[in-house]
């Protein structure tokens, strides 16, 4: 069901009617369970993006476009579906308590503002309790319908008992929320509850994970090395949000980094600090100069510190030497399948480290085909890198570092890759002409690996309705990146 919900919210109006009729299908031998759908998807998106966090963006997107591009217009579309939304709540009787609360707080000053803007066009906080941000949610019990990623065909289906009466919000940037709901066989299955993001992209690279690891272990070189990437369900449930199943026992590696350093009482950005302290002036030097601090920050820094947690959370050392390998062994799987995918933001927040046993594990693939390449803020310059392999991911790695595990396992990977290549291939031209993704950058010119799909089929294939007619969309042109690519397969 939830793929249809999300395609009942398309932009799309052929999209959109489609999936309603096909809702509207199910809705006659399935009404309590559409209806019952509905509900989740409704209360948790709503949960999902609260009004405070709905204006912020929309007030700092307004900004944007006034300020930076002093597009008016621009402006007044982005706020008037918020003033809108204000205005039918604040005579709805059913508005949340935190919805209720915002009203109260702001609806004053909004609606003074909304009529200077009118007057300009004529004349030219997160809650922990969901009781008080999803009364509906709360009183949920023993639905028909399943929970959500554990469907499973000939399986005996765990419905939805009840959802906890607590949410967490975690402090990062996006402000995920940490679901809990109670199964119908007993078991809790928690889940993070995000915002403010797409979660197409990364279902589908579940997808693609899903494959890679059927193929590693049918093949005789990688069957017996348990080299299978950890996998997570991911169920979006709006194009701006969604539900991504918890993987226990897990921590990123800047938070054991942070906990390790924070114990010796070391600054978390030790090298950092040794580069500022051998040229304040670092950010205004030529690029020699810059490589020539950054080496100074090396020679003065171990760089051992996920080594050392490593070997400290190993009871014995032969749990030491299992998770050292699994370590290194996952490393080396993820290396090869992200630089097919040109997979980037890697930084320490995205790569997880599970505790029991030393498997890493990636998260967050919104920069997929070298998309970060591309983006306003902080761009990834740097083409030729494949994938992130810094001193401190080497050096856990012990004695033989890139020249053991590593290495054979990068060549094994490719190997099977290569020779399933026709699968593989079709697989991520999937990724291209999905119209459900709404991609980050969807320019052939500039992504490399859409240009070998799209050049392999002459012209770029879009959602015809969702394009202008009169726009011609420019030729794939084959670049250096893209020969790579060719070659490796």
């Amino acid at each position: 069901m939830y793929p249809l919900l999300v395609a009942c919210k398309s932009i799309s109006n052929l999209r959109k009617a489609a999936a309603q009729e096909v809702v509207d299908k199910v809705r006659q031998h399935s009404g309590v369970l559409v209806d019952q759908a509905q509900l989740v998807s409704k209360e948790l998106i709503r949960v999902a993006i609260l009004w405070h966090e709905l204006w912020h963006e929309g007030l700092e997107e307004a900004s944007r476009l006034y300020f930076g591009e002093h597009n008016i217009e621009g402006m007044l579309k982005v706020l008037e579906p918020l003033h809108e939304m204000l205005e039918e709540g604040a005579m709805r009787d059913n508005t949340t308590i935190k919805e209720r609360a915002f009203i109260e707080a702001y609806h004053h000053d909004l609606s003074q503002a909304y009529e200077c803007c009118m007057k300009y066009k004529r004349t030219g906080k997160d809650a922990e309790l969901t009781q008080s941000v999803s009364p509906e949610l709360v009183e949920c019990r023993d639905l028909e319908l399943a929970v959500p990623g554990t469907y499973r065909a000939e399986s005996p289906v765990v419905t939805i008992a009840s959802f906890a009466h607590q949410l967490d919000v975690i402090t990062s940037k996006q402000r995920p929320r940490k679901l809990t709901i109670h199964g119908s066989d007993g078991e809790d299955y928690a889940f993070l509850l995000k915002g403010h993001e797409d979660l197409r992209q990364d279902e589908r690279v579940m997808q693609l994970f899903g494959l890679v690891n059927t193929l590693l272990e049918n093949s005789r070189k990688t069957a017996e090395k348990d080299l299978s990437i950890q996998r997570y369900e991911v169920i979006p449930l709006s194009p701006n949000s969604g539900l991504i199943g918890w993987v226990p026992n897990c921590d990123t590696l800047h938070q054991l980094i942070r906990e390790y350093r924070d114990a010796r009482r070391i600054t978390l950005n030790q090298e950092h600090k040794f580069m500022l302290s051998f040229a304040p002036d670092y950010d205004h030097l030529p690029l020699i100069s810059k490589v020539e601090v950054f080496e100074y920050a090396l020679q003065n820094t171990e760089g051992n510190d996920l080594a050392k947690v490593l070997w400290l959370k190993s009871r014995t050392s032969e749990v030491w030497l299992e998770r050292r390998t699994n370590y290194t062994r996952s490393l080396a799987v993820m290396s090869m399948v992200g630089y097919l995918l040109g997979l980037g933001d890697r930084h320490p927040s995205n790569l997880m480290l599970r505790r029991s046993s030393g498997k890493i594990l990636h998260i967050d693939f919104g920069d997929c085909f070298e998309a970060s390449m591309n983006r306003e803020k902080f761009p990834e310059k740097v083409c030729p890198v494949p994938f992130r392999l810094t001193r401190m991911l080497v050096k856990a790695m012990e004695v033989g570092g890139i020249e053991g595990n590593f290495r054979l396992t990068c060549e094994n990977v490719m190997q099977v890759l290569r020779s399933n290549k026709d699968s593989v291939m079709a697989m991520m031209e999937a990724f291209v002409h999905d119209p459900l993704i709404n991609w980050r950058l969807f320019n052939f010119n500039e992504v490399p690996q859409m240009s070998i799909f799209a050049s392999t089929h002459g012209t770029a294939v879009t959602n015809t309705e969702e394009t202008a007619p009169s726009k011609e969309l420019a030729q794939p042109q084959r670049g250096a990146r893209e020969r790579e690519l060719l070659q490796v397969f």
